[in-house]
């Protein structure tokens, strides 16, 4: 498959610069970007062109942490506090995903708009109910988007109706649900998902890092989220030297996306730097429920691997967009309120962030660079302006206004339209 897709390309070659080509051509072989072009040769001439002229072309999202069951009840209770709102909304919620046909009708929901929305690709938990996860996967991997989802793992301090009652019974299910998961499967994969160290024991971490090493598997979860959450990891792991090392001392963090790091302090940032564990900042679900505002910049200017998160349902919406922007707004507020120098991202960053930075968790993904898959994201001004702006003021104004100003003309993954 080989075809040139023409249009106003966007995308990022590193955090600092946006590369923009107004009218040019992104050429796509076997799912992979081969190069862009402002102008043809006569032998490109002859291959299918895809003609998208005067419409953004972006590269696809990836949203690297959120919550499949919890999009049923996106935007509630947003007045309470994390550890108060996981027992008071979520875990039961949770629950209710024993019952696979209500798991399904959740799902199909959440799918049907996730395919609908700029993501492209996605890091999911689900609960830990089996048969309901790879339901998930299952309406997943016949979207054709790219995603990883994981089946939760909890053995302590949570309520008696949602959990693993041992690490044995938490790391059988995990195996079964491993060993159930279709051979066939091109798009979905699994990624394992401790819920965070205060529901999960240290025999279960242990035994979920040794998994992780037999069958070389990915590994999600949540970090330093929220002060209280802290000082609670303090008491259950005291020989830890911080909330970081009880992942690590089980190796849990070489393959990871580890969520929030809103309190992650320089030991801790060294440790996830040294191994190479992504940090997904979530700014909509951080200001919900009352964590904080992540020194996300400093992270980036240490070289910290970084993706964005909507964080369904600490998030309220699937927009990557608005993680976007609500990442810069909320950095220019810890720039105002602490009053650090240069601690606000700006538009290049944000966007590296969602594209390119969060991408490479899946491998050259990101970006319209050779070599990278072809995710590509077709918008569609509503109507035309009364004046004359840059890519760059396009692409600013479509972050903001979304679906107000542009319409999501097409979709494609690995170089396949899916919508």
């Amino acid at each position: 498959m080989e075809y040139l897709v023409r249009g106003d390309l966007c995308f990022s070659i590193d955090a600092a610069h946006i590369e923009t080509k107004e009218d040019a051509y992104l050429h796509v072989k076997d799912g992979k970007c081969i190069a862009t072009y402002e102008n043809l040769s006569a032998e490109l001439s002859s291959l299918e062109i895809k003609d998208y002229r005067g419409n953004l072309i972006l590269p696809g999202m990836v949203d690297l942490h959120l919550h499949a069951p919890q999009y049923a009840y996106r935007g509630t209770k947003m007045d309470l506090p994390l550890l108060d709102w996981l027992n008071i909304n979520t875990f039961p919620e949770e629950a209710k995903y024993e019952n696979v046909d209500y798991a399904k009708e959740a799902y199909e929901n959440f799918v049907e708009d996730l395919k609908e929305s700029p993501t492209t690709r996605a890091v999911i938990f689900a609960t830990l109910h089996k048969d309901a996860t790879l339901c998930l996967m299952d309406l997943l991997e016949k979207t054709g988007l790219n995603t990883m989802v994981g089946k939760v793992n909890m053995d302590r301090n949570s309520p008696d109706y949602l959990t693993e009652h041992s690490a044995e019974e938490s790391l059988k299910n995990t195996v079964n649900w491993l060993e159930e998961i279709p051979q066939d499967y091109q798009h979905c994969h699994p990624i394992l998902t401790p819920r965070f160290t205060p529901t999960c024991s240290d025999t279960l971490m242990e035994g979920l890092g040794k998994l992780m090493r037999e069958r070389n598997l990915p590994l999600q979860s949540h970090l330093s989220e929220n002060k209280a959450e802290i000082e609670w990891v303090k008491e259950l792991c005291p020989d830890a030297k911080n909330y970081g090392d009880s992942y690590d001392r089980y190796g849990l963090l070489n393959h990871t996306v580890m969520a929030h790091c809103v309190h992650t302090e320089e030991e801790e940032l060294e440790l996830l730097m040294q191994r190479g564990t992504f940090i997904c900042h979530c700014p909509q679900s951080n200001t919900n429920l009352q964590s904080g505002v992540s020194p996300v910049k400093h992270f980036l200017k240490r070289g910290a691997k970084l993706g964005l998160g909507t964080d369904v349902a600490g998030g309220a919406n699937l927009s990557m967009f608005r993680a976007m922007t609500d990442a810069i707004q909320a950095s220019k507020l810890r720039n105002c309120l602490l009053e650090e120098k240069d601690s606000a991202l700006n538009l290049e960053e944000a966007f590296y962030m969602a594209t390119l930075s969060g991408g490479q968790f899946f491998g050259k993904v990101g970006s319209f660079l050779p070599g990278y898959d072809a995710d590509i994201l077709v918008f569609e001004r509503k109507r035309k302006g009364v004046r004359k702006e840059t890519l760059l003021e396009r692409l600013e104004m479509l972050l903001y206004t979304e679906k107000e100003l542009f319409d999501l003309k097409a979709k494609f993954v690995q170089g396949r339209r899916i919508l």
